[in-house]
């Protein structure tokens, strides 16, 4: 009664892009927090060689997660940010701590994956 692949896949893009668009808002309100609550302090020197602060750093991450969401929302370019998101949220995987955090990267690492396998709209919906 309730089966509809277009309707599946709007959902999945839906619940994805209000992940990345919170997050990515909060980190332009709030970049202080993400900082000392969520960047290790090693990659804060890391990124110092760069001449990269902590705020900047977040910053660009706002700006990343914002673009995901934003592409989820528009159908532009859908795969291709859904594979940057996947690499992204991997990448966490080396720079934080092993936490719930990380649980919560792995449902959303799912779903990507699970955009980025949709079979082409022409032949399916």
């Amino acid at each position: 009664m309730f089966t509809s692949a277009r309707y599946s896949f709007w959902f999945l893009k839906i619940g994805l892009a209000a992940v990345f668009l919170w997050f990515g808002s909060d980190k332009f309100i709030h970049p202080g927090y993400w900082i000392n609550a969520w960047v290790p302090a090693g990659f804060l020197t890391f990124l110092a060689r760069f001449n990269i602060d902590g705020q900047q750093f977040i910053f660009l991450m706002a700006i990343f997660e914002m673009l995901v969401g934003i592409s989820l929302l528009s159908g532009i370019l859908v795969k291709t940010f859904s594979f940057l998101a996947i690499t992204f949220l991997i990448s966490v995987f080396f720079a934080a701590p092993f936490n719930e955090v990380i649980i919560r990267d792995i449902g959303l690492i799912g779903g990507f994956l699970a955009i980025l396998f949709w079979p082409n709209r022409r032949h399916s919906l």
